[in-house]
């Protein structure tokens, strides 16, 4: 009987979750829900140096936004813990002093100044940059001696002769020439392991099956190898994910602006909108899907239909995805985004509680017209609050008319006028409003931009007549008569 598949999410906490991560973690846990497996989660924090605080967090935070829940790890616990590898570092000595006694591994002693000297005449020769060997000829009595007394770091002792090949799950098989490698540290100086050791000694202990990540991986892949070999230990599978690319066909990079994950969701992007939107970087299901559920993703995920060539981060598809689950939304979840979003995005000197009856009666308004839930409070602040703007907008789009703005004010301060106060309703009020046409011998497109700009300081908004509905008679005409006034 074969072993459960068991796969592992392993983010250093060196700052936010990136979108790139998040589409790993997405795929790995599609594949173990779709084989009945389990996922691991584990935080490879051996690079002390680039510790941020506060990333474990964001990083779990992250996974559960999009509705990734781990089987192991953090928060969660399991049989195969610690789960952080700072927690781990008796393993990783203990491996190494194996490695050591099997002769695949030993000390070094050359400085970080030869070193970066060493780079830089392998770059002006137009060689590979690599470590050349110094110390691999140093008897080991003799290493250990000088290692009392001397800084020193562990490299493993690499093969060098022949080929590795790596079987990869959505490459195919990948060879290496073992006269390219180098002998690279396992063990730093502080006395921590590197990802190559850790990585290793981690997914044997935690019994991974399968090895599913970025491809950025891949060219580690005879050094992990051959670690394996060297400790008699049984490889698991490889899959590497192809990279996600910019419009330019850049590599996304936490460099970059607007690739952590929880940035898109304080951006208004819904959670259902990402999963879809990341499901199809580099899988497809068909050639006629387009929307996908996490559950389904998680029943017909498979790795051979993942693609090796880069995926495109098209943030315009994302954008339409989320206003397709926006519109998707019931109406009830929908108007307790738009509370909630409008108290975190409204201006402090706007009182609260908001008017719950408001909220819920413009929230109909904004749905087939957002794509990201930020820019709700934008379209509907003039509701909660006098918008201020300067005179010149009112005739921006009329060619700087100030006549037919002038006429259209008046003529709209009287026509609302004309709704009595007890027949207030979007109905009435629409009738009124178009009845400027007549007055003005205009059509409504000539000029409704004055209107817009006079009730909610922008040219364009929300629907205009349900808008003046909203904000009240009193209001209405106030708006209409400090637009006039401005005019003047």
């Amino acid at each position: 009987m074969s072993a459960p598949v068991r796969t592992r999410f392993a983010p250093s906490p060196t700052g936010d979750l990136h979108v790139g991560g998040l589409r790993t973690a997405l795929f790995q846990w599609a594949f173990v829900k779709a084989n009945g497996g389990e996922l691991v989660l584990r935080i490879e924090d051996t690079d002390q140096s680039r510790y941020v605080e506060g990333s474990v967090e964001s990083i779990c935070e992250g996974l559960r936004w999009l509705g990734i829940e781990w089987d192991e790890g953090p928060e969660v616990g399991g049989p195969h813990g610690p789960y952080v590898q700072s927690e781990r570092l008796e393993k990783y000595h203990a491996v190494a002093a194996e490695l050591q006694a099997r002769g695949r591994a030993y000390r070094c002693f050359c400085t970080a100044e030869r070193l970066a000297q060493l780079r830089k005449d392998q770059q002006k020769d137009g060689l590979a940059p690599g470590y050349d060997g110094r110390c691999r000829q140093i008897p080991p009595e003799e290493a250990e001696e000088r290692a009392r007394t001397e800084p020193s770091v562990l490299r493993f002792r690499m093969d060098r002769t022949g080929v590795t090949t790596l079987p990869d799950l959505i490459r195919g098989d990948v060879t290496f020439q073992n006269s390219l490698q180098d002998d690279f540290v396992i063990l730093k100086s502080d006395g921590f392991p590197t990802y190559h050791l850790a990585m290793l000694v981690d997914d044997h202990d935690m019994e991974i099956t399968h090895v599913v990540r970025a491809e950025e991986w891949l060219a580690s892949g005879p050094k992990h190898l051959q670690l394996y070999e060297a400790m008699d230990w049984p490889a698991p599978h490889f899959a590497h994910l192809p990279v996600l690319v910019d419009s330019k066909g850049r590599k996304l990079s936490k460099r970059e602006a607007d690739v952590a994950a929880l940035d898109y969701r304080d951006r208004g992007y819904l959670p259902e909108a990402m999963l879809n939107f990341l499901a199809f970087l580099g899988w497809s299901l068909d050639d006629h899907t387009t929307h996908i559920t996490a559950g389904e993703f998680a029943r017909v995920f498979t790795l051979d239909r993942v693609v090796p060539n880069p995926a495109f981060f098209d943030v315009e598809r994302l954008d339409a995805l989320n206003g397709h689950y926006i519109r998707a939304l019931a109406p009830e979840a929908w108007r307790e985004h738009v509370a909630g979003w409008l108290d975190r995005d409204l201006p402090a000197n706007i009182p609260r509680p908001l008017d719950a009856d408001l909220v819920t009666a413009v929230a109909p308004l904004l749905q087939e017209r957002v794509t990201r839930l930020d820019e709700v409070a934008g379209l509907v602040r003039f509701l909660f609050a006098l918008p201020d703007y300067p005179a010149e907008l009112l005739t921006e789009r009329i060619g700087g008319d100030t006549g037919l703005a002038a006429r259209t004010l008046e003529a709209a301060i009287a026509a609302v006028e004309g709704v009595a106060p007890e027949a207030w309703a979007p109905e009435p009020v629409e009738a009124a409003l178009r009845s400027l046409q007549d007055a003005l011998d205009l059509k409504l497109r000539k000029f409704v931009s004055v209107l817009y700009v006079a009730i909610m300081g922008a040219p364009r908004g929300i629907p205009l007549f349900d808008s003046v509905a909203l904000l009240g008679r009193d209001e209405a005409l106030d708006r209409l008569r400090a637009a006039r006034a401005k005019l003047a």
